[in-house]
């Protein structure tokens, strides 16, 4: 479904990613992990042509994606859920729900949305800004999921949330993807990671060093070591 093939890019002179080859399978959930610095984000950011590739192949269902403008990435069939979410704070939930929607939201947005997050159906009518930081995600995840996409991108999507709602956004996800959804998710916790992907990529200076299953890596505890720094 997603392939990419010796994927470069660099801010000025500054090379970033040096060649990564990836691929999101149909159905699957991969996650992305590393240390800080390393090139996730990019590596997202260049998928949705936010970030120019300088050179390599990013491949959708066939179609090439690194020649495309950004705003026609997501028309493939790509939801991306960005660090920083992307929500319009002084627009309502259902206001930012229908955000880029070709005209009048769908008669099944409640359905659709609302049933996934009864959260955001509490608070249909309130301005996205004033939600709490884990509403927000939710509400960033149920924007792309209004497109009905068969891929989508979490980058951190845990980071700074309560411990409460955080267990309410990972099991939406192991949800969306247990209904056939392709999932590439970029997540520090590396038990997150483990416990909503079937298939671990690491990254390391700006090429991956390591794919496998994730049940290979639970008995494999030294390459988490090695590359992350951390110990299960």
């Amino acid at each position: 479904m997603l392939e990419l093939q010796q994927v470069r890019a660099q801010y000025g002179k500054l090379k970033i990613l040096q060649g990564v080859d990836l691929t999101v399978g149909e159905g699957e959930a991969v996650a992305l992990l590393g240390r800080n610095g390393v090139g996730k984000t990019t590596t997202l950011r260049t998928i949705m042509g936010l970030m120019p590739c300088a050179g390599g192949s990013v491949r959708f269902d066939g179609a090439e994606l690194t020649k495309l403008a950004a705003h026609k990435i997501p028309r493939h069939g790509i939801g991306y859920v960005s660090q920083g979410r992307g929500l319009f704070g002084h627009l309502t939930v259902t206001e930012n729900l229908a955000i880029g929607l070709p005209g009048k939201p769908p008669a099944d947005l409640e359905d659709h949305v609302y049933e996934r997050f009864p959260r955001l159906k509490e608070r249909a009518r309130q301005k996205a800004g004033t939600l709490s930081g884990g509403e927000q995600q939710m509400l960033a995840i149920a924007r792309c999921l209004v497109m009905r996409p068969k891929l989508l991108i979490l980058d951190e999507p845990t980071e700074g949330i309560m411990p409460s709602l955080v267990a309410d956004i990972r099991a939406e996800i192991a949800r969306i993807n247990g209904e056939g959804m392709s999932i590439l998710l970029v997540e520090q916790n590396v038990k997150t990671a483990l416990r909503l992907c079937s298939r671990i990529v690491i990254m390391e200076k700006g090429v991956i060093v390591h794919s496998g299953t994730a049940q290979d890596l639970r008995q494999n505890t030294e390459i988490i070591h090695r590359y992350l720094g951390l110990s299960l």
